[in-house]
């Protein structure tokens, strides 16, 4: 038995290389493994060693950029990171379907979000309740006062809303604070907001302020896409018809629902990771929109319009920024929005959209059609290739010939590469 102990006094306190040594003892790490882990990458390791707590190391994903999107009549060249094979390829072959006139139109709601303040213990809730609507301007007056900046650029509060809710606790007042954070996430603009006025609500009501904090289900802060292309381009009529019918099955069995949006969460949350987004909250909040009704539904529909041509939408709360957080701390976040070119929280908004209808109508595409797995196993099979030691052009025969043979399997893999080799030396 292990006598060692993970209690370790003052970790935080000490540089990244004391942390690294510290663990790489625990773990019994080898000195290529500590390179390894010591590798930043793009990352400067003070921006690292700020941006979270006890950093020993780096982790890098692959940075792609999606091709062929023309969104509002607009080309982009959209970035995303991500480890899963396929989807980079999936969504630049779906935006080139899309591609017709204005291409995929999308629009983004204002950028409000929601910062609640949970009051209990109050006596008579519900009359408390209306004394908090009573004192409505003053909240919002005190809210604005922190954040002059905000205000300056044309954002604050801008409506207060007031529910009971019971609970096992008794009834609970929860007061809403609805703030347009503008190009912001904005969950610190919107904490500090609530947290300011949690004592005067608490005066209001002489109840006690348990949670003042930002609510990440981001129902104001809607961002819709829709798309029209011609059977002919996803393969027939025939494809499409069964693209409607797979969304239709999504509509009806939330099980199937749920991958049906994890398809549509590849793309967006790639886009997230590229730009420094909090990619947590999106896809808390996706996935609470998608169950609104309380039944699990899909985020996106496809339907065949009047004139036999296949049409898609999605309606998706994004609650991104392109100002302040990893989006501007991060040197590579900085640099996909460069790429990207959005202006403003509510374009990139409407793009993340659009890359997610798009990933959507790849995946239905590719179940109907050829199966998920054609693609991915092609490139799982060069995976397996690289890790069994393969290089140049060993990478693919390797493959090939694994895909060929219907043997996708590393120990496989291996096995052709030391047949290769073998067969070279002689």
């Amino acid at each position: 038995m292990s006598n060692r102990s993970s209690r370790i006094p003052g970790f935080y306190k000490k540089s990244l290389d004391e942390r690294l040594r510290i663990v790489a003892e625990w773990a019994g790490l080898t000195s290529e493994e500590v390179e390894t882990l010591r590798n930043l990458g793009s990352l400067p390791e003070k921006i690292a060693d700020s941006m979270i707590e006890n950093v020993i190391g780096g982790m890098t994903y692959p940075f792609a950029v999606a091709v062929n999107f023309k969104i509002n009549n607009k080309d982009y060249l959209v970035p995303m990171v991500i480890e899963e094979t396929s989807v980079v390829a999936a969504a630049s072959n779906a935006a080139k379907m899309l591609r017709h006139g204005p291409g995929i139109i999308a629009y983004a709601d204002k950028q409000y979000m929601i910062g609640q303040v949970h009051l209990v213990n109050v006596s008579a809730p519900r009359y408390k309740a209306m004394k908090i609507i009573e004192h409505k301007e003053e909240i919002l007056d005190h809210a604005k006062q922190q954040d002059s900046t905000l205000i300056k650029l044309g954002g604050g509060p801008r409506d207060l809303e007031v529910r009971v809710i019971d609970t096992r606790m008794g009834p609970v007042i929860v007061v809403h604070l609805i703030v347009d954070v503008l190009d912001a996430m904005g969950a610190n603009t919107v904490n500090t907001m609530v947290e300011s006025i949690a004592p005067l609500l608490e005066k209001i009501t002489g109840g006690e302020a348990r949670l003042r904090i930002i609510s990440n289900h981001a129902v104001y802060r809607l961002a819709r896409a829709w798309a029209r292309t011609s059977p002919a381009d996803v393969g027939g009529k025939d494809i499409a018809r069964k693209i409607v019918e797979a969304s239709i099955l999504a509509e009806a069995d939330p099980f199937r629902a749920v991958t049906h949006n994890k398809g549509i969460m590849n793309g967006v949350i790639a886009v997230a990771l590229a730009t420094g987004q909090d990619h947590r909250a999106i896809e808390a909040g996706a996935h609470a929109y998608a169950a609104r009704s309380g039944v699990y539904k899909p985020l996106s529909t496809w339907e065949l319009d009047e004139e036999g041509m296949l049409v898609g939408s999605i309606e998706i709360p994004l609650q991104v920024g392109i100002v302040g957080g990893a989006t501007r701390v991060h040197p590579v976040a900085r640099i996909a929005l460069k790429i990207l070119g959005v202006k403003k929280a509510s374009e990139l908004a409407e793009v993340m959209a659009a890359v997610g209808l798009a990933q959507n109508l790849a995946a239905l595409r590719a179940l109907v059609h050829e199966g998920i797995q054609k693609g991915h196993m092609k490139l799982h099979a060069r995976n397996l290739a690289i890790m069994a030691g393969a290089s140049g052009e060993l990478i693919d025969k390797i493959a090939e010939r694994m895909i060929r043979e219907g043997r996708i399997r590393y120990d496989y893999a291996k096995k052709l590469l030391e047949e290769y080799l073998k067969g070279e030396k002689e």
